[in-house]
């Protein structure tokens, strides 16, 4: 198929580029490397189904039309402002990003009946109530602009499928990490996590550290947005992708690192959007689409330990 990766050049993006490249696929990546790095792909550009990088903005409609002419049969829409404390500072641009941008992806998608496969958040989710995990049905809770944002894109996104009868899907993964993450700034605590203990850097903690985290392997994360884009039973659907148990930071912190006395507790930054326990119910993807994790937290925090210690790209 010829298939569009919007935010290719990302973290969880160039995973599903390389997922996608690995089935066969011919694939186009657009990103405009806010979040981005053109270096992520590297690995990758030498397979002959790797069609082309576009360094490119999903609010250009101009750029837009221009690249679906390659007529695509699906697009993966990753491309998104996605740090919290941005758009509280910034919401105006989180939303031109995460809302008219994925408009324009979508409006050319209906044009030409392309699948749109759109990558949310966990962090639409109110806390989980029970032990059980979060559904896709739980409450949501816009406790920031980014979520707000989110929130409005799927409900944008779902429309198309109701309206126009448009193959959508839309994905919740929850916290994932994994190598070509950023080991700086906020969403990669694992990666922060580990990069400072390898540096004998202490380790700093939002809060009481209480908060809890599903965290997923990208791998697997990869794994779930691709077959995703593949199932026609998964059209109209939200699902949820984690392993189904959550860790508190103050506990993935001592797993991590071997003296207590590196690990910092600070204020936190934007408390007012803090989820305080978020843990996943994937039983819907695993009845859609036969899909569950296959590293625990164990291999993939030894998978991510190995990619650090041995990447320049950090």
């Amino acid at each position: 198929m010829n298939i569009l990766v919007t935010g290719g050049a990302g973290f969880i993006g160039r995973w599903v580029v390389a997922r996608l490249l690995e089935d066969g696929h011919f694939v186009w990546v657009l990103d405009d490397l806010s979040n981005g790095r053109e270096e992520n792909l590297k690995t990758l550009k030498d397979n002959l189904n790797f069609k082309q990088f576009i360094h490119g903005d999903i609010k250009d409609s101009k750029l837009i039309t221009e690249l679906f002419a390659n007529k695509f049969d699906i697009c993966y829409h990753l491309a998104a402002s996605i740090n919290v404390q941005d758009s509280i500072d910034d919401p105006h641009t989180t939303f031109l990003n995460d809302v008219v941008g994925t408009f324009n992806i979508l409006e050319k998608c209906r044009e030409q009946k392309t699948k749109l496969v759109f990558m949310s958040t966990c962090m639409v989710y109110d806390r989980a109530h029970n032990e059980g995990g979060i559904r896709e049905t739980a409450q949501i809770k816009p406790a920031s602009p980014y979520a707000g944002s989110k929130i409005a894109a799927e409900n944008i996104v779902l429309s198309y499928y109701h309206a126009y009868d448009l193959p959508v899907t839309v994905l919740r993964p929850f916290n994932t990490y994994g190598p070509y993450q950023k080991t700086g700034g906020e969403g990669g605590v694992v990666a922060i996590f580990l990069k400072n203990t390898l540096e004998g850097l202490p380790l700093s903690i939002y809060g009481d550290g209480s908060q809890t985290r599903d965290l997923l392997y990208v791998e697997d994360c990869a794994r779930f947005v691709v077959e995703a884009g593949y199932s026609e039973k998964a059209d109209g659907e939200i699902l949820n992708a984690g392993i189904g148990k959550d860790i508190s930071i103050n506990k993935l912190a001592e797993l991590i690192v071997k003296d207590r006395k590196l690990i910092k507790h600070v204020p936190h930054i934007h408390p007012q959007s803090e989820i305080p326990k978020l843990v996943c119910d994937f039983s819907k993807a695993k009845k859609l689409l036969g899909w569950e994790p296959k590293y625990s937290l164990a291999e993939g925090l030894a998978q991510t330990e190995k990619w650090i210690k041995t990447t320049d790209l950090l």
